[in-house]
């Protein structure tokens, strides 16, 4: 056994016969020399109640008044957050308001704003300064999927749904970079929750060819924003991820029975879980994202689907193994011709 010169005394190394040099040997760390450098963990700083608290976060959800947008306003709100929901009919957005006030024990606001436009985005985003010193979590859900067919299309549909879907979660994240600032700090960062679609990683048998195309631009965008924003000259961090459901009840759903000729049973049966995604899905998903649990998670596209993107590996008995990547899904995708419902 031989040591090179000034090695860590806490390093164990023995020559390799083969191969000139040192390595260490599988017992290399000492126990004892290791355990007076470990820092004592925080009193309470791993109970359930400290990872996943959301408690007094100011909380902006667009698209809230209804859909997932509302699903994941009401689990903010009963887990004691101030949250700000967004639509473009006031009354709708009251109505949900005052249903969630009733849940408590957070508090929901109502505002009435078409966000598919810079100066509305921008005008949204000074209403809020004016109210609030600081944002804990934005998150980007408004949407629109209108059916679009590759052969009739025109340009103006293209513009309307990636302005609402894509560019307002742009103008909304930048614009009020000022308020996730004065939230973010070096230990628990701020954070923008964008909500993509398993439509953007593969092609639906439905005809939503905009819809799919702005929610594989979302994922795309999470990940750039992710990367731009996790250091913030403040010495705060932005965390940036994106949730991508898969078949959840709501207005932009309920024609699917007469679009795909099957009832919503039928289409349950073709989710492996066998049902369809519902409010703790979409609520508990977004508060982990949202919590101290999720601190170290930036940049991800995380599924929420009951394993419906990856049911081919199911049906066809494929090596999910190779799946681990949505190149791989999509490969196979196009192979096994399997669309979505």
């Amino acid at each position: 056994m031989q040591q090179p010169p000034n090695a860590p005394s806490y390093f164990k190394y023995q020559l390799h016969p083969h191969v000139s040099g040192v390595r260490r040997s599988h017992n290399s760390i000492d126990p004892a020399a290791n355990k007076s450098n470990r820092k004592p963990p925080t009193m309470n700083s791993l109970n359930l109640t400290t990872l996943f608290n959301v408690k007094a976060k100011v909380v902006i959800v667009t698209g809230g008044g209804r859909g997932i947008g509302k699903m994941i306003a009401d689990g903010f709100v009963q887990n004691g957050a101030k949250v700000y929901i967004v639509s473009r009919s006031f009354d709708a957005c009251q109505a949900t308001a005052d249903e969630l006030n009733a849940n408590g024990p957070g508090h929901c606001i109502p505002l009435q704003a078409d966000l598919s436009g810079e100066s509305v985005c921008q005008a949204f985003a000074d209403e809020i300064s004016n109210r609030e010193s600081r944002v804990d979590v934005l998150v980007n859900n408004s949407a629109i999927g209108l059916e679009t067919h590759v052969e009739t299309t025109p340009a103006n549909v293209w513009d309307e749904t990636l302005s609402l879907n894509v560019t307002s979660t742009y103008l909304l994240t930048r614009f009020l970079l000022p308020l996730l600032d004065a939230a973010a700090t070096s230990t628990d960062g701020a954070r923008v929750i964008n909500i993509g679609s398993i439509a953007g990683f593969m092609p639906q048998k439905v005809n939503t060819i905009v819809y799919d195309t702005s929610k594989a631009a979302v994922h795309h965008l999470t990940r750039v924003l992710a990367a731009k924003l996790a250091r913030r000259p403040n010495g705060g961090h932005i965390l940036v991820n994106a949730i991508a459901p898969g078949l959840i009840p709501s207005k932009m759903t309920e024609g699917l029975p007469y679009v795909t000729g099957k009832s919503f049973e039928q289409i349950k049966q073709e989710v492996p879980t066998e049902r369809m995604g519902e409010d703790s899905d979409m609520a508990g998903l977004a508060i982990f994202l949202a919590s101290k649990a999720s601190g170290w998670i930036s940049g991800q596209v995380i599924t929420c689907d009951g394993d419906t993107l990856f049911r081919l590996r199911v049906v066809h008995g494929m090596d999910h193994k190779m799946l681990n990547h949505e190149f791989h899904a999509y490969r196979y995708v196009i192979n096994y011709e399997g669309c979505l419902f």
